[in-house]
């Protein structure tokens, strides 16, 4: 049987709970650190962890240059693989390199990536600009990258096929008040060829067979083009304490819509030590060619339908628990300072209209799919 792929995972989900996002970005250069990061992914039958290393280091005062390699070991026993193929356990690198120099109240950069696995080969250029305005008060960004893939598939050596993608994006970071500041962010991306995932199939009723169903090769659109809109807020209490907010709206031309609702708050609990907690929730509506069980289809299906059973383009919801706790170090020699971090969340799928047929129920007798799942992220940085 042929592995198959999990694509589940947003990338959202592992970046943006590791990272705190600062809503302001003045004109100086990042500081000079090393953060070095151990993941984990533990639910729904998979298992994802490894480690990252970031090294930023500035030059003249205008230059500062980082670089990044990500590592992804996976292993997979995902309902999909339960259904249509076997488990299976491979590894996913990423390279990154990075560029930012700073000019008066500008900052430029640009950065580079390649990810790589047996049967993926993305690589992607990104570029942005800074502006720093009223003092400070206000700050504007905008961005553009440009991507490419090639995929194959293993167990295929004659299948090979491509994918592009541009993203614009635009944001502004503003002070509304000594305590109180908001960012505002809106993203455009086009992605272009093939879309959909080599190994994934589609269910339809069949007759002939002892369960009533069966499954085929799914069809996406080549072309799909997403917009995103968010807005956030935090707030800074007495004792170095803060409360932040956040919400996201999500619409793309395949039919779907998502919201993204954030809260969170962080207190310190001493001079050194800082709690973080968090909450978020998710929902969106389904892909319009998307179904759990087709009434046909097969070898006979005309090419020109579009046809998916991807859960990640279900309606479905999920929200996600976060806590987490830094320590910061002082007086270590050559270093200025170092912290240690320690995050978990906790979170949970229910899928509306997506069912369990892992265990080859009949036709009607499905039940509806949910799963929870648990990420942990430990971090150390370091200043010099």
């Amino acid at each position: 049987m042929a592995v198959i792929k999990h694509s589940f995972i947003r990338p959202a989900i592992i970046i943006g709970l590791f990272s705190f996002c600062h809503l302001i970005n003045a004109a100086v250069l990042p500081e000079e650190r090393v953060d070095l990061l151990y993941h984990k992914y533990d639910g729904g039958g998979i298992t994802i962890d490894g480690p990252s290393v970031v090294v930023r280091k500035n030059f003249d005062e205008q230059v500062s240059v980082s670089a990044n390699h990500y590592v992804d070991s996976i292993t997979s026993a995902s309902i999909d693989v339960l259904v249509l193929a076997s488990e299976y356990a491979e590894e996913r690198t990423q390279q990154s390199l990075g560029v930012d120099y700073l000019y008066d109240k500008s900052t430029l950069n640009y950065n580079y990536t390649n990810s790589l696995e047996n049967d993926f080969d993305g690589t992607t250029h990104s570029f942005g600009i800074t502006q720093e305005m009223f003092g400070g008060l206000s700050t504007v960004t905008l961005g553009y990258s440009i991507g490419s893939n090639i995929i194959t598939k293993t167990g295929s050596p004659d299948f090979e096929e491509e994918s592009s993608f541009k993203n614009y994006r635009v944001s502004l970071g503003q002070v509304l008040t000594k305590k109180l500041m908001l960012s505002m962010a809106y993203n455009i991306i086009t992605d272009e060829g093939f879309l959909n995932n080599p190994y994934r199939a589609y269910r339809y009723i069949d007759t002939g067979t002892t369960s009533g169903y069966n499954f085929f090769d799914e069809n996406y659109p080549d072309t799909r083009t997403s917009n995103a809109v968010s807005f956030n807020l935090r707030y800074y209490l007495p004792y170095r304490a803060a409360v932040f907010g956040g919400y996201r709206f999500f619409t793309d031309s395949w039919g779907i819509t998502g919201d993204t609702f954030e809260v969170g708050y962080i207190h310190p609990l001493e001079e050194n030590w800082t709690l973080e907690l968090g909450y978020r929730y998710y929902q969106q509506t389904q892909a319009d060619f998307y179904s759990d069980l087709f009434p046909f289809g097969g070898a006979d299906t005309p090419p020109q339908n579009y046809f998916a059973r991807d859960k990640e383009l279900s309606t479905f919801s999920d929200y996600t628990i976060n806590i987490g706790i830094s320590y910061k170090f002082e007086n270590l020699g050559f270093i200025e300072k170092a912290t240690a971090n320690l995050f978990y969340s906790h979170i949970q799928f229910d899928y509306d209209n997506f069912t369990d047929v892992s265990n080859e129920p009949t036709l009607g007798n499905e039940p509806l799919y949910s799963f929870s799942a648990g990420v942990t992220r430990l971090f150390f940085s370091f200043w010099f």
